[in-house]
């Protein structure tokens, strides 16, 4: 097996969703600061095995990886097995098209929250931008909420890779400063997954 090493500080979403996969896959890896204070993702080297800048990049071996849903697929298909990634064709896409979810439905409105509840003074908070962001949230935990009335986890009766970066965000809707509609199913199923050690490990940890 390929040594792995991952760029990036266990504080951005995006890298905490691969140190969770790895330890749901039993990995083992080099981790390097990079990214926020740490700096790193500039530099020329970094730059070769990332074009973008961003964290995090996954090196297996010669393969340089970036985006952490690409990331996060990678590894499932590479090291994992049913049922975190699903031998059933569609109910793998089911999984893969709730990470996709995640990033264009639910993360980007719940990390305005984050950044303005948590990380702005409270003068220079936008209202406006907090109620709308807060509504288009509920609105986002609607959707899985009427999924998860169906089945226990989003690709069905087990944990998949799909279910990942939804409760890392979850995680910080559930944390932040605010009163929350009710979702009693996405409720259920967040119980469900904070028990798991990787959770644990790299996603329940205080908002900063």
């Amino acid at each position: 097996m390929s040594k792995l090493r991952l760029w990036g500080h266990p504080r951005s979403i995006n890298v905490v969703k691969i140190l969770w996969a790895l330890d749901e896959l039993g990995l083992e890896y080099e981790r390097i600061d990079a990214g926020g204070q740490f700096g790193r993702v500039r530099d020329a080297d970094y730059l070769t095995l990332n074009p973008n800048g961003l964290i995090p990049t996954l090196e297996d071996g010669s393969a340089a990886l970036w985006e952490s849903n690409a990331i996060l697929r990678y590894l499932a298909a590479k090291y994992g097995s049913a049922p975190f990634q699903p031998a059933d064709l569609a109910q793998r896409a089911r999984a893969d098209g709730w990470t996709e979810w995640f990033s264009h439905t639910l993360w980007p409105q719940v990390r305005t929250l984050v950044v303005q509840l948590i990380r702005t003074p409270e003068p220079q908070r936008d209202a406006a931008l907090i109620a709308e962001a807060k509504l288009k949230t509920e609105a986002a935990f609607a959707i899985l909420d009427r999924e998860l009335s169906r089945k226990p986890f989003v690709a069905g009766d087990e944990f998949t890779f799909g279910d990942l970066p939804l409760a890392a965000a979850a995680q910080r809707w559930f944390n932040l400063p605010i009163e929350r509609a009710s979702a009693k199913h996405v409720e259920a199923w967040y119980a469900r997954v904070k028990e798991r050690p990787g959770f644990k490990r790299w996603a329940d940890l205080p908002l900063a």
